[in-house]
């Protein structure tokens, strides 16, 4: 089985390979291959929830043993499709799929359950919230000071996670880099512990590949 996971960007790409690594391994071993894909024209997350449902009834119908995920960031709100939620998101971007099922006159139930939608809550920073220790040891503190709210999903589209990460990256004389620092911090953490700590929509994820 191919798993195809398109992200927003190549940050997202080598954090989820990153983090996910042992978990890719163990698949990679049972016959399923997990790959990540970035966005790389356009606007990501627009891309993400108008144009690759359409690829993806390409894909899935070219390919039986195929499954096609889509990763954005809720944050913004109303980019690809009217959303402030997940729930609207994926409404939104499984209209979009459907529609073009619809119009190519392809049995729907040759893809069934074959295209999924899930996200990061608001952004990828959510992750690197959720693990405070390997912050901490990142930032060489003892003591970040928290300012955002726990659990680390309970942010919101005005005060996202990327938007506390850079001004914890500041206020420790450092510049945050997403393509950098996010892959390097999230590398030394564990999946299931990271998981754990966001049960509203990463953790739906990894259930979901842990279950292919």
């Amino acid at each position: 089985m191919r798993v195809i996971v398109y992200v927003e960007g190549r940050s997202d790409q080598k954090a989820m390979e990153g983090l996910l690594a042992p978990l890719i391994a163990m698949k990679r071993e049972a016959g399923v291959n997990i790959e990540f894909h970035p966005v790389v024209k356009g606007d990501p997350k627009t891309t993400l929830l108008s144009h690759i449902p359409v690829r993806a009834v390409e894909i899935l119908y070219a390919e039986p043993d195929t499954v096609v995920i889509v990763l954005p960031d809720l944050y913004p709100p109303n980019k690809g499709c009217p959303h402030q939620t997940l729930e609207e998101m994926v409404q939104g971007a499984m209209a979009q799929f459907r529609s073009t099922i619809k119009q190519q006159h392809i049995n729907a139930q040759r893809l069934r359950g074959r295209f999924q939608v899930f996200c990061f809550k608001y952004d990828l920073e959510v992750l690197l919230l959720a693990n405070e220790e390997a912050l901490k040891f990142y930032l060489n503190t003892k003591t970040l000071n928290r300012t955002w709210i726990l659990p680390v999903e309970d942010q919101n589209h005005a005060h996202p996670p990327k938007q506390i990460i850079n001004k914890l990256f500041h206020k420790h004389r450092k510049s945050y880099s997403e393509t950098l620092d996010a892959p390097r911090i999230l590398k030394g953490c564990h999946y299931l512990e990271t998981a754990d700590r966001c049960p509203q929509c990463f953790k739906p994820f990894v259930e979901f590949l842990s279950s292919l």
